[in-house]
């Protein structure tokens, strides 16, 4: 049996897996990944619109890796819609990226499971083969975390390098939109934290495997005496 010290880390570490566990379902479900303003340009140069006309053409944006939804401000007023990525939109994008970030992140949510069994398992007893003891439990949350940090990398680089927001807010639309700001959201930041949760979980491994020295208690030599061994 573990000792109480490495039964509390294994039990937090394994509430640390299951909740990054559902970091990444609730980051995955939620379309807040990415807001942004968007000019509509088109507008704005029909009317020549100055610098105090221009908030009438300025809307807003934000998606997920499934939907998401706009405020188009044309001169008109504000029109909202809203849309999903697939199947009809995915084309117009980065279809090979996109995807990728979804099985990236498919897999960490696995590796999550499956890391929050081991540490279970390493607090209740100890496993007899060392893959099911602590290497295993740094391995799981290693490709976990990995995992993870490669699909933020990825919807980084949809954003940055291949103007995601961009090709969302121009999607079937007549008039041309320009990004004028974009700013990570929550559910960005939370698989952020997910990755954060399994590298702690690295950490409090490392420190179960130290063998911390036991204190021990000088007992106090009884002087004996003839007088006592007489009595």
């Amino acid at each position: 049996m573990p000792g109480c010290f490495k039964k509390t880390l294994f039990a937090l570490a394994s509430l640390l897996s299951f909740a990054s566990f559902i970091l990444i379902v609730v980051a995955m479900g939620n379309p807040k990944w990415m807001t942004g303003k968007i000019l509509c340009k088109t507008g704005a140069d029909l009317v020549n619109a100055t610098d105090p006309e221009l908030v009438k053409f300025i809307g807003e944006i934000y998606y997920g890796l499934f939907r998401g939804g706009k405020i188009r401000q044309c001169g008109l007023g504000g029109r909202r819609s809203k849309f999903t990525i697939f199947p009809h939109m995915v084309k117009k994008l980065n279809t090979g990226l996109h995807v990728m970030i979804i099985m990236f992140l498919c897999v960490a949510i696995l590796f999550s499971l499956v890391s929050f069994g081991f540490c279970i398992l390493n607090a209740i007893k100890v496993p007899y083969r060392a893959i099911k003891g602590p290497a295993g439990v740094c391995l799981w949350n290693f490709l976990s975390g990995g995992f993870v940090v490669l699909a933020v990398t990825s919807f980084m680089a949809a954003v940055k390098l291949h103007h995601l927001t961009e090709r969302i807010a121009n999607f079937r639309e007549i008039f041309q939109f320009v990004i004028l700001e974009e700013r990570f959201e929550d559910c960005f930041w939370l698989c952020v934290a997910s990755a954060t949760t399994h590298a702690v979980n690295l950490l409090l491994v490392a420190i179960s495997g130290i063998n911390f020295p036991k204190i021990k208690t000088k007992t106090e030599e009884a002087n004996v005496t003839a007088e006592d061994i007489m009595y």
